[in-house]
């Protein structure tokens, strides 16, 4: 079996943060995040790497990936284009951001031809879960009677950062580890010492702090591709009147899915701790935690080269 690919969503702009994060340097040798994600996932056993980006942000993520990641791995880029629609559709005028990341990996769908899983750029997700998804997708067989797909599901209090929210897909799994449902919830932080979440920022509900959360990291077959291009179609006429905003997103077309009893989801239950760069106050944190994992041999001071 050929080795499962890797794609990499990176087209979107952190709002939050105010700039390019997915190129913040948080290793000693000007590392990046999504550094220490391909270098876990190539020692895992993935092959190819396919960035999605934009256009506008093109010049900067290359300049960057081609003088690390590029010359150690096979990669690809794709673009993530708003005109990337079914024929007869018009892009609103008002329309800025991405169509979502259903359709960031919808635009993959040229570049792949094996299992494949799907990781945001600036999330570090630890090297357990690589292994487990490469295991996972070596062994699953492709089929049209029921698509075998995973996810890696991070424990809440792992994934949460001290200087603001934080959204996530809080996962409903059953007894056998399968995903019954992703709810994603859009405002999820510690207040007074418990972990709550809103809709409103007015009234906050305590959430236990041991939720199975998705993290979009993903374990797919080919199949999945055309299941996105039919349900994108669909999602524009059901949007029709809000095109300017609405976003399609994966998580939902997976619970559709497992709804329609057309996938099974496997959860990959791990121990690892996230942490990202949402805020510029998550910068010096992540440093400090990488220096962590380097200062117990889990990574080398310098990774390429």
């Amino acid at each position: 079996m050929s080795e499962p690919a890797l794609i990499v969503m990176a087209a979107g702009i952190g709002s939050r943060y105010g700039g390019l994060k997915q190129i913040e340097p948080v290793g000693p040798a000007g590392e990046i995040i999504l550094d220490y994600s391909v270098y876990d996932a190539k020692q895992a056993g993935f092959g190819k790497i396919i960035f999605v980006i934009n256009r506008e942000m093109e010049l900067a993520f290359r300049e960057r990936i081609d003088q690390t990641i590029g010359k150690y791995c096979e990669t690809e880029y794709v673009y993530q284009d708003l005109n990337n629609l079914p024929n007869g559709i018009q892009v609103p005028e008002e329309r800025e951001k991405p169509w979502g990341t259903a359709h960031a990996v919808l635009s993959c769908k040229d570049a792949v031809e094996s299992t494949f899983a799907v990781i945001n750029a600036d999330d570090f997700y630890g090297r357990t879960a690589f292994l487990d998804l490469a295991d996972y997708l070596q062994q699953v067989k492709t089929q049209e009677s029921l698509y075998e797909f995973c996810m890696v599901g991070y424990q809440l209090k792992n994934t949460l950062t001290e200087y603001g929210y934080v959204s996530r897909g809080i996962c409903s799994v059953d007894p056998q580890g399968q995903l019954i449902e992703v709810c994603e919830r859009t405002r999820i932080m510690i207040i007074d010492g418990q972990v709550k979440y809103s809709e409103d920022d007015t009234t906050w509900f305590v959430i236990p702090e041991d939720s199975v959360v998705s993290m979009n990291i993903w374990g797919f077959t080919c199949e999945l591709f055309g299941e996105l291009s039919d349900r994108f179609a669909r999602f524009l006429a059901e949007n029709r009147g809000n095109l300017s905003s609405a976003e399609y997103f994966l998580p939902e077309v997976v619970n559709q899915l497992v709804e329609e009893v057309k996938a099974s989801v496997q959860v990959l239950p791990t121990e690892e701790h996230w942490f990202g760069v949402t805020y510029q106050d998550d910068v010096i944190w992540v440093k400090n935690a990488v220096q962590v994992l380097i200062d117990n041999g889990v990574y080398p001071k310098k990774l390429w080269g």
